[in-house]
């Protein structure tokens, strides 16, 4: 770990992580944002990743929304890296009090971490618009023929109690945080005497605007680009998050 870094770290109490994509990029799970990301998904699909991951695009071509979903957002084979287990290990440690992540992988907890605020939530759950019944990501993969006939060929995972269409617990474009999650992501980062940002460009809203409710003694950006917010830090690290923390 950089040694500044470490330093900071003995002398907080309370350390709280923010992280984004580059914290799971380097499991080896892309950035959709990235310019190779971007330019495949408009070539075959015709529309962008923000487009396709929005509430109006799930409501009106779900099984397109399905299709993209299912080959870009679900990484099975996927592991916590160095960054992920360090974290969990400041927290087994009592120094990191809690992840306020924007990530959907579920690789924080994988790694050993309890507190984890997933502000975009996770595709590890998902639930039936209509009954609310839960399901698995596996069932997304390999939905059960669902019991209605005229279900019985759509490549949409669909509720085997009612029928009903089954969407993602994540958080997707046009769609509000969870006040819940969100409320506790303000409580644990306005508390925190340090506060580590790493893995993100900070442009994604209201995610990023989550760092204003900070008011500890020290602030540490570790992206590997800069950020609109890196001015702000007391320590800025040009890294990757997985090289610094590991």
């Amino acid at each position: 770990m950089d040694s500044r870094l470490t330093e900071l770290i003995k002398k907080s109490k309370r350390v709280v992580f923010f992280g984004g994509a580059g914290v799971s990029t380097e499991s080896g799970i892309p950035d959709f944002r990235s310019e190779n990301g971007l330019y495949q998904i408009q070539s075959k699909y015709g529309h962008s990743p923000e487009e396709m991951l929005s509430h109006t695009f799930f409501m009106n071509h779900t099984e397109t929304f399905y299709d993209y979903y299912k080959s870009n957002m679900l990484y099975l084979e996927v592991q916590p890296n160095k960054a992920h287990y360090a974290l969990a290990k400041l927290e087994e440690q009592g120094k990191l009090k809690a992840i306020v992540t924007q990530n959907i992988d579920g690789l924080h907890q994988l790694a050993g971490s309890k507190k984890v605020f997933e502000l975009h939530g996770s595709v590890l759950r998902n639930f039936c618009t209509r009954c609310h019944t839960l399901y698995c990501r596996d069932y997304i993969i390999k939905p059960q023929i669902c019991n209605n006939e005229e279900h019985a060929d759509s490549k949409i995972p669909r509720c085997i109690k009612c029928g009903g269409v089954i969407k993602p617990d994540v958080v997707l474009y046009e769609e509000p945080l969870d006040e819940e999650v969100l409320e506790g992501a303000v409580d644990v980062i306005s508390n925190a005497d340090l506060l580590i940002v790493g893995g993100t460009s900070l442009v994604v809203y209201p995610a990023a605007s989550l760092i204003n409710y900070f008011k500890g003694g020290n602030m540490v950006l570790i992206n590997k680009a800069e950020t609109p917010y890196d001015y702000r830090a007391d320590l800025v690290i040009h890294d990757a998050i997985g090289e610094v923390l590991g």
